[in-house]
C-alpha cells in the first residue's frame, strides 16, 4: 500500500520565504520547508497496481501552464479551536480548472468524490490548543504576505510516509502542463 495525493510543488525561494514567517505560535507544529506544497486532491492508501492506474489517468490530463499568487494568512477551524495555519491563494480560474480535472479523473477511476470544498492553500503549521489571541497575532503579523506570480508548469503525484515528527513527501511522478507559446 502507498499513501498518495496530487499537488503542486513550490519553488525553493517560495518555500524559504514561507519558512521565514514560521514561529512564535505556541502549540504549533511547523511544517519543514521541504514539505510546503499545495494539495489538489488527496487520494489516500492504495495498492501499487491502483497507483499505476492513477498515474496513467493523470498522464492523460491536458491543460495550459498558468501562474498563481500566494496571498494572506488564515487558519482552519474557529479561532479558539484552530487546527492549522495556512497561506492562501488569490482567486485563480486555471487552478480551479486543473483541480476539477484531477477530481474528475479520480472519480472516473472509481475513487469517492472529495466532499470538502477545495480551498487552495499551503499549510504552514498544525495547531493544538493554541490560544486564539496568538493565532490572531500571527494573522496580523503576516496578513500582507504575498509571493508570486509563481509559474505552474506541472503538477505531481506525491507519496506520503510518516517520518520523525512529521510526514515525508516524495514526488512519484510529474505531469507537465502545455506550454502556450
Amino acid at each position: 500500500m502507498i499513501r498518495l495525493f496530487v499537488g503542486l510543488a513550490l519553488p525553493e525561494e517560495v518555500r524559504l520565504s514561507l519558512a521565514a514567517m514560521c514561529g512564535g505560535v505556541p502549540g504549533a507544529r511547523w511544517e519543514p520547508p521541504e514539505n510546503f506544497h499545495m494539495t489538489l486532491r488527496f487520494i489516500g492508501e492504495v495498492e501499487m497496481g491502483r497507483a499505476e492506474d492513477i498515474d496513467s489517468e493523470l498522464l492523460r490530463l491536458r491543460m495550459p501552464q498558468f501562474a498563481i499568487t500566494l496571498a494572506t494568512v488564515d487558519h482552519f477551524g474557529p479561532g479558539d479551536k484552530a487546527r492549522a495555519l495556512y497561506v492562501g491563494v488569490e482567486r485563480n480560474e486555471p487552478l480551479m480548472r486543473l483541480q476539477g480535472k484531477i477530481e474528475n479523473a479520480m472519480q472516473r477511476m472509481g475513487l469517492e468524490p472529495e466532499t470538502r470544498k477545495f480551498i487552495p492553500h499551503v499549510t504552514l503549521a498544525r495547531l493544538k490548543e493554541t490560544p486564539a489571541p496568538r493565532v490572531q497575532a500571527f494573522h496580523e503579523a503576516h496578513n500582507l504576505f504575498r509571493a508570486g506570480p509563481i509559474g505552474v508548469e506541472e503538477f505531481a503525484l506525491f507519496s506520503s510516509h510518516q517520518g520523525k515528527g512529521h510526514s515525508v513527501y516524495r514526488e512519484e511522478a510529474t505531469y507537465p502542463l502545455l506550454n502556450g507559446t
